[in-house]
């Protein structure tokens, strides 16, 4: 048998929870055949099944029911181990806090230093999979996250709202109209998971219902704001990304356009519910403080 996957336990007990796959990819916000896929994957690890689905619904079987305290208490345990592996052998206190691309949170770290001497902080960058990941797998004490996320297991902290914006290739023609709507966007290929932007995903499956499945055959897997840049520049499909990471991004052959019906992004900052500390809580209020040093100042955008 192969070595137990963290992330595959921790999206069975999601569905263990829910009792629906829909209902449980939703709050994963991942795609349902993904979330199905991940199950499968695991019940093959283990050479066991945990879920009976029929006509009636989903339930757990007798082992998946057994592994459920048991995946909390290995979930639990691999987070302590992550925490103390992080910080054996340093001096004094220690916090590493995560962040999204884009976001700057240098003035927070510094306030949250001057407030506590002696606190070493480090920084790591994280990415729309791992956001939430590294955090319950004890990889990182705190994150700037970029909303929605998965909530369980979590205190989150809403902080701010801001643009998000289309990402098109110079010369594109949707460039030169007066405005650019989710609807004009349709026809686009989307080079990020269609459940990211849920307000395109929609407004595409009303025009192309087979956008979400056979359109999407051949486009290339891409992971990184860095990644799918570079497709956009290609030509290859477009992408939506929060006003401050395009601003951060900024290249001369990529162009970042307002959608004039795209609601706003929003940011927060997630901390474990079980580790509420005083120097956590200084670091959830010294962010409610700065909210206005959390993005770019001058965000570039080009007016429609």
């Amino acid at each position: 048998m192969s070595d137990l996957d963290l992330r595959k336990l921790r999206y069975f007990l999601v569905v263990a929870e829910e009792l629906n796959y829909g209902r449980a990819a939703e709050k994963l916000h991942i795609a349902q055949p993904v979330l199905s896929r991940q199950i499968t994957a695991l019940e093959g690890e283990l050479g066991a099944t945990l879920f009976e689905r029929s006509s009636r619904g989903t339930r757990l079987t007798e082992t998946g029911t057994a592994l459920v305290d048991d995946a909390r208490a290995l979930l639990a345990g691999a987070a302590a181990l992550q925490r103390r592996a992080r910080t054996a052998g340093r001096q004094g206190p220690h916090l590493t806090i995560g962040f999204m691309p884009g976001l700057i949170i240098t003035s927070v770290v510094r306030d949250l230093v001057e407030r506590f001497p002696g606190l070493t902080v480090d920084v790591q960058r994280t990415g729309w999979d791992t956001q939430v990941e590294t955090l319950l797998d004890g990889g990182i004490d705190a994150s700037f996250v970029r909303l929605p996320v998965p909530r369980r297991g979590l205190q989150v902290t809403e902080l701010l709202q801001e643009p998000r914006v289309v990402v098109l290739p110079t010369g594109h023609p949707l460039l030169e109209l007066e405005e650019i709507t989710l609807a004009v966007l349709t026809a686009e290929n989307l080079l990020q998971d269609p459940d990211a932007v849920p307000e395109w995903r929609d407004a595409v499956l009303t025009v192309r219902p087979n956008a979400l499945s056979l359109d999407r055959i051949g486009l290339p897997v891409v992971n990184t704001v860095e990644e799918k840049l570079e497709y956009v520049a290609a030509g290859r499909g477009i992408v939506i990304l929060p006003a401050s990471t395009a601003a951060f991004y900024t290249r001369g052959d990529v162009a970042s356009r307002g959608v004039s019906d795209l609601p706003a992004g929003r940011v927060g900052l997630a901390i474990p519910a079980d580790r509420q500390t005083p120097v956590l809580t200084a670091l959830s209020e010294i962010a409610e403080r700065e909210v206005g040093t959390l993005t770019a100042e001058r965000v570039s955008v080009m007016d429609a």
